[in-house]
């Protein structure tokens, strides 16, 4: 694909409470472009404030795409959203739009950027089979611990009930003798349909640190509490997916009185923390990134005009 062919596309990253969504929406708004979602918490429904959902204020009428696309106990694969993500940066670009992929999933970023075959290896119906019947009876844990064994790095990356990605993940090794983390490496080629422009928001340590303080408790005054009781009355269970993300699995261990609300906040703070220093690591990793550092700006708009200004350099 020649090069003046390739689909324009914006890609703002970084850690959690950098101001990605107030950022886009504002590159949005003036080069005329629509948002695709990288956030793998916020493809569930019902699901708002733990999330730090963008409402329909914050969103400025500005076209946001792969958000609320399933309920929390619904099944959702990087592989599915590869293609879905994929789908709308072609339609935005076909309507002439901006599209502008933003998130802190580093693993959906990839996804999209590089030419990752999820279904090259065949499924191991037996192995599958007696792997679900192992946690059934023994529990997930034991199952979890089996890919902890031959490949590290990638129990690390899946959580204990994600059940599905685990067995998957055996399945693989299995079958090639190859972990995920050396698979990924070996096919991380660029998916060259794009002509890319890759942002990542940073404050530093402690200002981001204060930042993440901040966010959690908004969101319990927000009523993060009754968001998370209100999902347990709808039946979504503990152990899903969905529900072991930051801000609902601290919640759901207060309701189920095994620790204090204060203990629950503290908890998520420090998760947080946690969380946000694993993305930073994962998007230090690319040497195309464009480091925008937020806390030289008097105000989000200052880092919103460096953006637009070398995007309208690059493209027009």
């Amino acid at each position: 694909m020649a090069a003046e062919q390739k689909i324009p596309l914006i890609i703002i990253a970084g850690p959690t409470a950098t101001g990605k969504t107030e950022v886009a929406v504002k590159v949005a708004e003036e080069l005329g472009g629509e948002v695709v979602s990288a956030d793998s918490m916020l493809i569930y429904r019902f699901m708002d404030i733990g999330t730090a959902k963008p409402d329909h204020k914050e969103k400025k009428d500005i076209p946001h795409h792969l958000i609320d696309v399933i309920n929390p106990d619904a099944n959702f694969t990087v592989a599915n959203f590869q293609i879905q993500a994929r789908q709308a940066i072609k339609d935005i670009h076909a309507r002439g739009k901006m599209p502008i992929l933003v998130g802190g999933t580093g693993f959906y970023i990839d996804a999209v950027i590089f030419d990752y075959d999820f279904n090259h290896v065949a499924p191991d119906t037996g192995l599958r089979q007696l792997l679900k019947r192992e946690a059934e009876e023994k529990g997930n844990q034991v199952v979890h611990d089996r890919l902890r064994l031959v490949d590290p790095e990638t129990a690390d990356r899946i959580h204990a009930n994600n059940l599905k990605r685990v067995i998957r993940a055996l399945e693989i090794y299995n079958q090639t003798g190859i972990t995920g983390a050396l698979q990924r490496n070996q096919s991380k080629k660029e998916y060259r349909p794009y002509d890319k422009l890759f942002f990542c928001l940073q404050y530093e340590r402690d200002e981001l640190y204060s930042r993440i303080e901040k966010r959690v408790d908004l969101m319990i005054a927000h009523g993060l509490v009754q968001e998370v009781q209100e999902l347990l009355n709808r039946g979504y269970r503990p152990e899903l997916v969905s529900m072991q993300g930051l801000g609902y699995k601290e919640i759901v261990g207060y309701l189920c009185n095994r620790y204090s609300l204060e203990e629950a906040v503290h908890m998520l703070k420090r998760n947080t923390r946690r969380f946000a220093k694993r993305q930073l690591t994962w998007f230090r990793r690319y040497s195309n990134i464009k480091w925008i550092d937020m806390g030289q700006y008097v105000s989000n708009y200052h880092a919103v005009d460096a953006i637009i200004a070398l995007a309208r350099d690059k493209w027009q």
